[in-house]
């Protein structure tokens, strides 16, 4: 099973089983990693928001649209920044690393 670090937001770096298929924010949610995902993955919001490491970003599809104008409602956003509930796991994302920023914006509520 591949393996996905959270950089949570104190710094602490927190490696978890990550099954294939689910998303970033749906593995988060199972591990108690403090990721919101105020709009459950309807790409509604940005509070899943999530910074890739640099090494890992190159491997992963280009954000649609829809992602790039959610994305532009987040807090702290950086070159690498993907919304976590869009970046779903496999087997060539093993070891993937993403960074939780400090603030997230919740638009819903």
């Amino acid at each position: 099973m591949p393996k996905l670090v959270f950089i949570e937001k104190d710094g602490n770096r927190k490696e978890v089983d990550a099954p294939n298929g689910l998303s970033v924010m749906e593995i988060a949610h199972r591990f108690d990693v403090d990721i919101e995902g105020a709009c459950e993955g309807s790409l509604a919001c940005a509070t899943c928001h999530v910074i890739v490491e640099d090494g890992w970003y190159g491997k992963l599809g280009e954000p649609s649209e829809d992602e790039e104008d959610m994305l532009d409602l987040a807090f702290g956003l950086k070159p690498t920044s993907r919304l976590g509930c869009q970046i779903v796991m496999s087997d060539e994302l093993d070891g993937l690393e993403v960074e939780l920023p400090k603030e997230v914006n919740n638009m819903l509520g």
